[in-house]
């Protein structure tokens, strides 16, 4: 890509780009390769009331598979709880978000 672009590969800048853009795509794929468990971990607990829970503006980074471009945003989950409560919601909603 960068001899397209009309660089040099070679040269001082730009000599271990390849390796730092090949880690930056794992980043920004990570969540192909980690299972639910892995993601929600032990974060869920018993509650005793099914009140509506709502998560708001929740940051999120994704890959739009298309272009290969990330592109960033704010997501918001609701649910009823039916007596499980999950803790920390931010975590899951990054991860499923780089599926």
């Amino acid at each position: 890509m960068l001899v397209d672009l009309g660089e040099d590969p070679e040269r001082d800048g730009l000599r271990k780009t390849p390796e730092r853009a090949s880690r930056a795509w794992q980043f920004f794929t990570r969540g192909y390769t980690m299972s639910v468990e892995a993601i929600v971990g032990d974060a869920i607990f018993d509650i005793d009331h099914n009140d509506m829970v709502l998560t708001r503006d929740i940051d999120i980074s994704s890959l739009c598979e298309h272009h290969l471009l990330p592109f960033f945003g704010k997501a918001h989950i609701a649910y009823a709880p039916n007596g499980l409560c999950h803790g920390e919601l931010e975590e899951p909603m990054n991860s499923f978000a780089k599926l």
